[in-house]
């Protein structure tokens, strides 16, 4: 995932998405096409999947609609778990997920349909580690997370960390209990989480699992000694995000836009929609515009509303591709005369 990423800041270097820090300071790729609606689009829009997406994919199949009042729109998050098997069975066209299918779902999809789900990267998120906003950790390495979270500490930490006291706080932080909070076993970013950050350990029995991302939000704003994790575009002003950095980084790196792209910050990540998609056929009009209208400037302005990061268009026209659309790229402005994608 990092050396995707990487490929995402060649994008930033090459002045495709302008990205100085905040989610609130970066612009959609100017390169992106205004969407324009078409004939013959009509049918269900029906979403099943991730949580984290949910919002994200109301506010697209909403923007949708502007150009299709026709077209109903069902949208579901109770997890990532839950597309493989909605694309599968046919009760959803589309399978939004905060993590790759596992080998296991591709195979069960394979074997029902001849070939493999496509999975389209809809955006950049950064996995965030919320805390209290009045809590003063500076910053935590990964190897502490895992500590922190984990029974294994398969990252090598040396010893578990239960108190704050144990990350060097002190004062009235000093013998408080760490309380954890996170997400269910359902959700992509629980697999994620456990991947990336736990080393593919085992989460500690004291974790209080959430039903949604919100939840877990919520669960760190009102308890003040806690800790938990879920996609940054859910943090809100009661909760702080702390800096992250793996072992032998030199500096910690905060979770903002920039350090998203580049794949410095560790918990960087695409959001994905998952399509039944059979190599060299077409997708029928709803899908395809659909897709479309996400890779967009609205759709991708709705991207940055939402709190997450947009794609740079030379990666929304290589990841339409793999679906039989093509996506034509906008001449880039000059300095000066980049206006507002919305």
């Amino acid at each position: 995932m990092k050396a995707l990423l990487g490929l995402l800041g060649l994008a930033l270097v090459a002045g495709t998405v302008v990205a100085t820090g905040r989610v609130d300071e970066v612009e959609v790729d100017p390169r992106l096409p205004r969407y324009s609606r078409t004939d013959g689009v009509t049918g269900a829009l029906k979403s099943v999947g991730s949580d984290t997406m949910n919002n994200l994919m109301a506010l697209w199949a909403e923007g949708f609609k502007v150009h299709y009042p026709n077209v109903t729109a069902e949208i579901e998050g109770k997890g990532s778990s839950t597309a493989p098997p909605a694309l599968i069975e046919g009760t959803a066209n589309f399978g939004p997920m905060s993590r790759p299918m596992k080998d296991k779902e591709i195979d069960s999809f394979r074997k029902e349909f001849g070939y493999d789900p496509v999975g389209l990267p809809m955006c950049v998120d950064m996995l965030a580690v919320f805390v209290h906003k009045d809590n003063p950790i500076e910053g935590l390495t990964m190897a502490q997370v895992d500590a922190i979270f984990s029974k294994a500490r398969k990252l090598g930490g040396e010893r578990d960390i239960v108190r704050w006291g144990d990350l060097g706080l002190t004062g009235e932080w000093a013998d408080k209990q760490i309380s954890l909070y996170g997400r269910n076993s359902a959700s992509g970013t629980y697999g994620y989480f456990k991947e990336h950050a736990l080393g593919n350990g085992d989460f500690k029995d004291s974790v209080k699992e959430q039903p949604g991302s919100s939840a877990v939000v919520s669960g760190v704003a009102n308890d003040k000694f806690a800790i938990g994790y879920s996609g940054i575009g859910y943090r809100t002003a009661d909760v702080r995000v702390v800096p992250l950095k793996n072992d032998g980084d030199e500096e910690f790196f905060p979770g903002e836009a920039q350090y998203g792209y580049s794949g410095e910050y560790p918990l960087a990540r695409y959001l994905l929609v998952y399509v039944n998609y059979e190599p060299k056929s077409e997708l029928d009009p709803l899908r395809r515009e659909f897709v479309r209208f996400v890779y967009s400037a609205q759709g991708q302005s709705l991207v940055l509303e939402d709190g997450y990061l947009p794609l740079p268009g030379v990666v929304a026209q290589r990841a339409a591709a793999t679906v039989g659309i093509t996506l034509e790229l906008l001449e880039e402005k000059k300095e000066g005369e980049r206006g507002s994608a919305k």
